[in-house]
């Protein structure tokens, strides 16, 4: 019993049979999303297979330390909070309008620059607070996880733009990894409910293996051991680059808001804080920094790791600390790495469909502490309506210059934070009862 409640502390300590498997699953949930924008770049820019496995080792190394320092603070820096970190997908789009006139240096030229901005941001976000209340960071919340839908379901049926996308193959085996979570999620107590997820992974890329979906040749290829070099790419600054750079660290500041407070109130029932929040942005920021340094995208907070904290209920520094040094290990090492990338995305999947959409829940929870008519009722309806609709039609937008559309055509958690956040400042508030609810009342 004592052990079984020491997961569920922030600075407990549980045994190591317990709190390794709740890591890999952590790393496990992550692992696709931290590398995959990396890959996407490197191919846009038409790098070589080496260099490609290059950046995904550096991009492990990276996203293990950046998660280190969120869960143990240097300083601010740092929320001290389960807080799994990696390469951010929302800053792709923008990436690789960068990379296509200036190279990858221009992209982490750029980025270096904007990590410094958000940690200013962090500084100074315990008086911007109040612009936060729960219907922004929750509508955030809710915009990040409907978003993330899509995606999940492309992972399912095989990743998009793959040879077998939307076969009975990949989703049978998204359907067992679905099938075999909810079993141990629901029908068994303890470990194995809470590793329900690392189960339904490992399962599902054991049955993917008889299937002839899982190809080891680039593991055999992989090295023993390799340091990431600094600098390798160089660093280019430039204007243009920078300032869209900025326009979206803006952004991720305020989806960490809402992904630590998805955090807080899927494992603890509470509102974040304001030093965890400023901790929060300013590792986000820092993580970023050292990011470019080591030739990776900017790092932000893993919005698939806050809805397994949602899932399982598991809020514990030390399990997350685990799972970020067997990053930091499959950064160094590449052949563990490399077992691990070679994982079907429908096994994935069949996972983060869940996880996905416990981030949705959880932003849902946060919305309702307070009542949702009136003023609240206008923000949420209008920034998922036009949020989450432009997020699904980006060709909408086709006629705005193309700064715009980076920023607000790629993804609809831009479109819905901004909205909530404007429209919280200025619709005034309305002192009168809902006059629905007076109805009920006098009945």
């Amino acid at each position: 019993m004592k052990n079984e409640q020491t997961i569920y502390n922030l600075d407990g300590i549980p045994p190591l049979k317990t709190a390794v498997p709740l890591g890999i699953q952590h790393i496990l949930a992550m692992f696709a999303g931290n590398v995959a924008p990396l890959i996407i770049i490197a191919n846009a820019i038409n790098l070589p297979i080496d260099e490609r496995a290059y950046l995904i080792q550096c991009a492990m190394f990276v996203a293990g330390i950046a998660t280190l320092i969120q869960l143990y603070p240097i300083g601010p820096v740092g929320a001290k909070l389960p807080i799994v970190m990696g390469t951010s997908f929302g800053f792709v789009p923008t990436s690789l309008a960068i990379a296509g006139k200036y190279g990858l240096s221009g992209v982490l030229g750029a980025s270096l620059i904007g990590g410094l901005f958000e940690m200013v941001i962090g500084t100074f976000l315990k008086p911007l607070r109040k612009y936060f209340p729960p219907i922004v960071t929750g509508t955030v919340l809710l915009s990040i996880g409907l978003s993330l839908l899509p995606t999940g379901v492309k992972y399912f049926a095989g990743g998009a733009g793959t040879p077998g996308f939307g076969s009975i193959k990949n989703l049978l085996l998204g359907t067992i990894v679905l099938v075999t979570i909810l079993f141990f999620k629901q029908f068994t107590k303890g470990i194995t409910s809470k590793s329900a997820i690392l189960i339904g992974l490992v399962v599902g890329y054991l049955v993917a293996i008889p299937m002839g979906m899982v190809d080891f040749s680039s593991v055999g290829q992989a090295g023993l051991f390799a340091f990431p070099t600094p600098f390798k790419y160089g660093l280019t600054f430039k204007m243009d680059a920078i300032i869209a750079m900025l326009l979206m660290y803006l952004v991720t500041a305020v989806e960490t808001v809402g992904d630590i407070s998805g955090i807080t109130m899927g494992g603890a029932d509470r509102e974040a804080t304001d030093k965890e929040l400023a901790g929060g942005v300013i590792a986000d920021g820092f993580g970023s920094v050292f990011a470019a340094i080591f030739n990776v995208l900017p790092n932000t907070s893993f919005s698939q790791n806050v809805g397994l904290v949602a899932l399982t209920g598991v809020m514990n520094r030390f399990v997350v600390a685990l799972g970020a040094v067997f990053l930091i290990v499959a950064g160094l090492f590449p052949k563990v790495g490399a077992i691990i990338a070679v994982m079907p995305q429908s096994v994935l999947g069949g996972a983060a469909i869940v996880m996905f959409a416990m981030i949705a829940i959880s932003g849902i929870n946060l919305i309702t502490k307070e009542t949702l008519s009136g003023k609240n009722s206008i923000i949420l309806a209008v920034a998922l309506g036009l949020g989450f609709g432009l997020g699904s039609v980006p060709e909408a937008l086709v006629n705005l210059p193309e700064s715009v559309r980076m920023i607000f055509g790629g993804s609809g958690i831009v479109v819905s934070g901004t909205i909530a956040l404007v429209l919280n400042l200025i619709l005034p508030e309305n002192p009168e009862e809902n006059p629905v609810k007076k109805t009920v009342v006098q009945n």
